[in-house]
């Protein structure tokens, strides 16, 4: 009986038209505020997933670290024990340490990366590459792959076969780290550039590993880590508890959500704080609802009296008052629901809606759609909707109105 008088005062004709302007006023605001919702977290959404998905082209999996210090012992033993663990589908060693580059006058300081022949398997540098190849030379022929903002810096460039590129890399073994022989030095050629994003492509050299490990002056089991593949169906969090058991607390490991703890703990913080700023829309639309509810509980004075001459209780007053309230955001968050939807989905396919400049990945606003947003924001309009609707309900369910005018 509820929803029966809530629908037929939505529909009919009220005596005043304010009443009605005001009601759809509401309305309007409220699939307004919806749909904005939708838009804007879904087109997070789609940032959130492209960085997630750069980022899971330059990071492994699970990273294998040492607790402490830089470089770590990995036996053969321990490969093989890592092989083993259910889950485990690739893995590659690696060295990592600061270089300087130098090509004539110009210099620059890299994170110079050695890695096996594995490393294609665990990360998906490979289909970055935006000059030359993926080619890392070997320790007597050393080649890198720089990222365009070192490439930038000294002109490392896979197809000037005559740059002069020497890198420097601290010698461990020097008494005296001010003296000439602090540093080891070796000339080297780029075999290619890669453009993932500027963070990356700033820092990042990769080279083979045995040539880092002859320039470290380290032996054939020492590295700063091993990077690890997961199976498909693997769960990081499992396989990441047994290779903690079995390496014990010399070793650090860290699934990918732990390498860039940071980065997406502030991508979720922006999520919400973007939800809470929108969710104001909402709110203010509410204050639309109140006024609508009120004035037609003035309009519709007569007929509480009459539904209280017939028994009907304060409280069934108040739900049919609270019911609609709910029509008006059922109404309004219905449109703005198939509104957005209707708008992400134009934009996911025609990419209408164009990102401005030339320094983006892609030059469109990217769109993914959540089902579990849909449900956020038709639970926060339906909670809105019973705070605003609470007011008016409460004043025609306490108030007493007289049959006579």
């Amino acid at each position: 009986m509820n929803w029966l008088f809530a629908w037929r005062y939505f529909r009919s004709k009220k005596s005043a038209n304010a009443i009605n302007i005001i009601a759809w006023i509401s309305v309007l605001a409220i699939a307004v505020g919806t749909a904005a919702l939708i838009i804007v977290l879904s087109v997070f959404n789609g940032f959130e997933d492209l960085v997630k998905g750069l980022y899971s082209d330059f990071y492994s999996d699970i990273r294998i670290s040492p607790a402490t210090g830089k470089f770590i012992d990995f036996t053969p033993d321990v490969l093989q024990k890592i092989e083993t663990i259910p889950g485990v589908a690739h893995y590659s060693a690696y060295i990592e340490e600061k270089a300087v580059l130098v090509n004539g006058d110009y210099q620059t300081i890299a994170v110079m990366k050695g890695v096996d022949e594995q490393y294609i398997t665990v990360n998906g540098l490979i289909k970055h590459i935006e000059r030359g190849e993926y080619n890392l030379g070997t320790s007597e022929a050393p080649a890198i792959i720089a990222g365009t903002g070192i490439s930038n810096a000294v002109g490392a460039d896979p197809e000037n076969t005559l740059a002069n590129l020497i890198i420097y890399l601290p010698n461990r073994k020097a008494a005296n780290f001010s003296s000439m022989d602090a540093m080891h030095s070796y000339n080297i050629q780029t075999a290619g550039v890669f453009a993932v994003q500027q963070e990356f492509d700033d820092k990042y050299a990769f080279t083979n590993l045995a040539f880092m490990q002859y320039m470290l002056d380290l032996a054939p089991q020492q590295f700063s880590g091993v990077e690890i593949a997961l199976t498909p169906n693997a769960k990081e969090s499992a396989v990441k508890q047994a290779l903690a058991g079995i390496l014990g607390s010399k070793y650090s490991v860290q699934t990918r959500y732990e390498q860039n703890k940071s980065l997406f703990s502030i991508m979720q913080v922006e999520k919400w704080v973007i939800y809470g700023i929108l969710s104001l829309i909402l709110i203010v639309a509410s204050f639309n609802m109140i006024g609508a509810l009120t004035m037609l509980v003035l309009e519709k004075q007569k007929d509480i009296a009459v539904l209280k001459a017939m028994g009907v209780t304060a409280g069934g007053i108040q739900r049919i008052f609270l019911s609609e309230g709910l029509v008006l955001a059922g109404v309004g968050g219905g449109a703005g629901l198939l509104l957005a939807f209707i708008i992400c989905m134009v934009q996911i396919q025609f990419h209408i809606i164009q990102l401005t400049g030339n320094t983006f990945i892609i030059d469109y606003y990217p769109v993914k759609m959540y089902g579990a947003d849909f449900l956020l924001v038709a639970v926060t309009v339906i909670t809105v909707a019973l705070l605003a609707a609470y007011i008016p309900s409460r004043k025609a369910a306490t108030q007493i109105f007289s049959l006579k005018s």
